[in-house]
């Protein structure tokens, strides 16, 4: 007998189910054709809601983070959050793997959570290694750094609470994109194809601004100004450089790993998440990296905002506008449906 298909009258979802069919001797998933813009799904394998477990408890992690003390350099404590602005900068990130890591552990719409976890993963190694530098391996080689909006000489490091639940949950985002890659094959969900016409455009923009994010982040967000002095013999004025926060790639040992691999997984997912089917898949992925710049950028500006000695950059503003041109081809990507079809037509069970 033909497969009855479950309909989702909110998103359209069509979830087809399992149908004994006489002489086949076993029981079968009948697949569905999605016409207009409706997601077909079938199987969602358990580790779908162990990947939203992990996320919420990276979520979670990040928002107890935020507020108790990150480091002590040089017997001053330092925390990430002080005032309004700068809580909702350090919660940014945390609120977008909540939700949709709670989007997962309902089984909703599952590869649109998968892909924001697996892109979150990746770029989370990265930023996974220059924490444990800045925790433990930067007093080996002491240098002026940005720390939770102070200009700091990492020449005496303690780790606080906060260190260590930010490290918890950068490690818990990385595990949930190990969970998620795993469970992506398995995953059966697709659509109509509505993105595919653009999805060449819209990977030759997200490379393009994968670029920009990555020339600005070699550079930091927020800087010590050249200091102008006057010669009182001659009146003659000169610039002097200031020694200011060590960029990128200009931090040693781990730090210089994590901001290579940073770097390089950042290129790679504006590149791949427009490609991932169905288009849900491409909106996660694109939602992934955009909040990941724009939350680089913000920070830039916090500290900036919060310091007397630093000053906001170019690059802090580059980051800021390539963040937000991502979060623009995220809706874009999410906004791109095919009109329903005018025979109307409705999906019928392949035949054995």
């Amino acid at each position: 007998m033909p497969a009855r298909d479950a309909r989702d009258a909110r998103t359209g979802t069509v979830r087809a189910r399992p149908t004994a069919r006489r002489g086949a001797g076993r029981v079968t998933l009948a697949p569905s054709t999605a016409t207009g813009d409706r997601v077909v799904m079938g199987a969602v394998p358990p580790t779908v809601v162990l990947c939203g477990v992990l996320l919420v408890l990276a979520g979670l992690a990040g928002v107890a983070a935020a507020f108790p003390t990150y480091l002590v350099v040089g017997g001053e404590e330092l925390r990430e959050v002080r005032g309004v602005g700068g809580a909702l900068v350090a919660l940014l990130v945390p609120a977008v793997h909540v939700a949709m890591g709670a989007s997962l552990a309902r089984r909703a719409v599952p590869k649109l959570g998968l892909a924001y976890a697996a892109v979150a993963g990746a770029l989370a190694v990265g930023q996974l290694l220059i924490e444990i530098y800045r925790g433990s391996s930067s007093t080996t080689r002491p240098g002026v750094e940005v720390v939770a909006g102070e200009l700091v000489l990492t020449s005496g490091v303690q780790r606080g609470a906060g260190w260590v639940l930010g490290v918890a949950a950068l490690a818990l985002t990385v595990a949930a994109g190990v969970v998620a890659m795993a469970a992506w094959g398995r995953t059966v969900m697709d659509d109509g194809g509505a993105l595919d016409p653009v999805r060449s455009l819209l990977a030759g923009t997200a490379l393009l601004l994968g670029v920009t994010a990555v020339l600005c982040l070699a550079l930091p967000a927020a800087d010590v100004p050249d200091e102008l002095q006057t010669d009182p013999a001659t009146g003659l004025e000169t610039v002097v450089s200031r020694e200011g926060p060590q960029a990128l790639l200009e931090r040693p040992g781990l730090a210089l790993l994590g901001g290579l691999l940073l770097a390089g997984a950042l290129l790679l997912c504006s590149v791949v998440a427009p490609s991932l089917r169905p288009r849900l898949g491409a909106v996660g992925g694109l939602l992934a990296v955009a909040v990941a710049v724009l939350s680089a950028g913000l920070v830039g500006l916090r500290d900036a905002v919060a310091s007397d000695e630093l000053v906001w950059t170019v690059p802090g503003a580059g980051l800021i506008v390539t963040g937000l041109a991502m979060l623009g081809l995220t809706l874009f990507a999410w906004r791109t449906r095919r009109s329903p079809d005018v025979t109307g037509a409705t999906p019928r069970a392949a035949s054995s």
